[in-house]
């Protein structure tokens, strides 16, 4: 398949600078304010991964879910948007970010728009997202709103 992808923004996907507040006793990051989102993003669940130096996670996306990531560090990662999107006026668009420690950003991943992060830091990196829907639904009792494409060979969503 020849296809080609545009470095460029991506309609709908926003990154939003985490300010740590640091004193004495260490530091504090507000991740969340519902007076900072629209309620289509309010979170209905969260999560905490750690991800090991130069390892990646993805590339996957949702049908209907969207992600609101956090990285705050340690360690800074690498992550790539691609917009799969084919009714939005940035469909094909690739968005390579830099967040982490050196940049503590929320990152929203609206539904469509696939996304896989590396960790480029040199220690294991903490990743926070607070989802707007549940993970496999209520109860863990729904299909799983993942579309991977980490094994597929013939995919167009290449991390480099």
């Amino acid at each position: 398949m020849d296809v080609t992808l545009k470095l460029a923004v991506i309609k709908d996907v926003a990154v939003k600078r985490i300010e740590k507040y640091i004193d004495e006793r260490g530091w504090l990051a507000e991740l969340y304010r519902s007076d900072e989102l629209d309620e289509s993003v309010f979170p209905q669940m969260s999560y905490i991964s750690l991800t090991m130096p130069g390892v990646q996670r993805g590339p996957h996306e949702h049908v209907y879910q969207t992600d609101y990531f956090c990285f705050i560090g340690p360690s800074d990662f690498k992550i790539i948007l691609w917009d799969n999107r084919k009714d939005s006026p940035t469909y094909m668009n690739k968005m390579i970010l830099f967040l982490g420690e050196n940049k503590p950003s929320a990152l929203i991943v609206p539904p469509g728009v696939v996304h896989a992060y590396k960790n480029v830091g040199g220690k294991n990196g903490l990743v926070i997202n607070a989802a707007n829907k549940l993970f496999a639904g209520k109860n863990k009792k729904e299909p799983v709103d993942e579309i991977r494409y980490e094994s597929d060979p013939k995919t167009i969503f290449i991390f480099d």
